[in-house]
């Protein structure tokens, strides 16, 4: 279907490179054009007054949300998933799994590659199992097993080239070669629900692991005399630290030092969200295990561990700027083109000349006004 070319005026655009205050121009589902003084001629003009024009959010690290989760393996509940998130302004989704037996592995893995051939998803991030008991979080921690190369080929040819990246404790045996085998089939290593110690995970990030899953939570903590991950990734240029800024997860006085010691540019803002978000309070699974949303955070409940989180992306967003003095652009493009970028998604979270599409207005107050995805309205 032919679109009507539309271009955004009077709009903050936030690009790869800056702030571009002028216009956008939108033709068949791509960014045709960015300029200044008057909005080139043709199409619908949409004066945005002011707005902030930002991508089309990415989240790299989500497990569900209006009452489904990927590990169901229904594709229309993943719909559910995804129109959920697009309609609150993350355009790129990829859909993270906990861990599993082998056979329900390989199920979960079939039925999102397919919604990735269609490009309703973005990729598949594999949370486990290969994480240490002992840093297990919100995984059943009778599922969770060494790393073994010939069951991670089974989910690479079940995901047809849609394993996008898969967290590691580096500590476990067989955890380097896993990594090395990960990154030389195109997917990337993530160090996370670790015991490591700051030369383990260095020796990770060497071997070319190059996230750190949700930076503090489920992983050895820091310490001046056993620095452990936290500190081995925020040194590390090669790496991009994982954050779930919903103040439930990380203090905010820990999340500033994140952004101080790495940068916007290495700090990708995730969710880790359940199929709970957009629901309320309740009792809800995530995996086999039962939680419990109180008051918006969700807990395990017979451990009482925090369980993943119930925020949407845009959310993230508005805690750093408000809660952290974090700029806008910087807290966007820790939203968009960082994680799009970590994972290898091209084009995803940057707004660009020939890029989709994929926008988001916010107003003053950083709230979701209107969302375009691939050039259509859908807020």
């Amino acid at each position: 279907m032919v679109q009507t070319p539309v271009t955004l005026a009077n709009a903050r655009v936030v690009t790869p490179e800056g702030v571009h205050d002028g216009w956008l121009r939108v033709e068949d589902g791509r960014v045709a054009a960015l300029g200044s003084g008057e909005p080139a001629r043709g199409g619908e003009v949409h004066d945005v007054d002011g707005a902030w024009v930002v991508p089309g959010m990415v989240d790299t690290h989500l497990h569900g949300g209006a009452g489904h989760s990927f590990t169901d393996a229904d594709p229309e509940g993943i719909r559910r998933i995804i129109a959920f998130n697009r309609a609150r302004g993350v355009t790129t989704l990829v859909g993270g799994l906990v861990a599993a037996s082998p056979e329900d592995t390989v199920r979960q893995v079939s039925t999102l590659a397919e919604l990735c051939d269609t490009g309703e998803l973005a990729g598949i991030y594999l949370e486990g199992p290969f994480i240490a008991r002992s840093r297990c979080g919100a995984h059943d921690p009778e599922l969770l097993r060494e790393p073994d190369t010939a069951e991670f080929d089974r989910w690479l040819k079940a995901g047809r080239g849609h394993v996008r990246m898969i967290t590691v404790a580096p500590e476990l045996p067989g955890a380097l070669e896993l990594i090395g085998a990960a990154v030389s089939s195109g997917v990337v290593a993530a160090v996370g629900h670790t015991e490591a110690t700051y030369e383990q995970t260095l020796a990770a990030f060497d071997a070319g692991a190059s996230v750190a899953t949700h930076l503090y939570n489920a992983m050895r903590p820091l310490g001046h005399r056993d620095p452990g991950p936290i500190a081995a990734a925020l040194g590390d240029e090669r790496v991009t630290v994982e954050l779930i800024l919903d103040n439930v997860h990380v203090h905010p006085g820990a999340a500033g030092l994140v952004f101080d010691a790495a940068g916007a540019n290495r700090v990708s803002l995730v969710t880790d969200a359940m199929s709970a978000t957009g629901l309320g309070d309740g009792e809800y699974t995530l995996g086999d295990l039962r939680v419990r949303v109180s008051g918006g955070e969700a807990r395990l409940v017979e451990s009482g561990a925090i369980a993943s989180s119930t925020i949407v992306l845009p959310q993230a967003v508005r805690n750093a700027v408000r809660g952290l003095g974090v700029s806008v652009p910087e807290a966007v493009r820790s939203a968009s083109s960082v994680p799009g970028t970590a994972l290898g998604l091209d084009g995803a979270g940057r707004i660009e000349p020939g890029g989709r599409a994929d926008l988001v207005v916010l107003d003053h107050e950083l709230t979701v006004r209107e969302v375009m995805h691939a050039g259509a309205w859908l807020v």
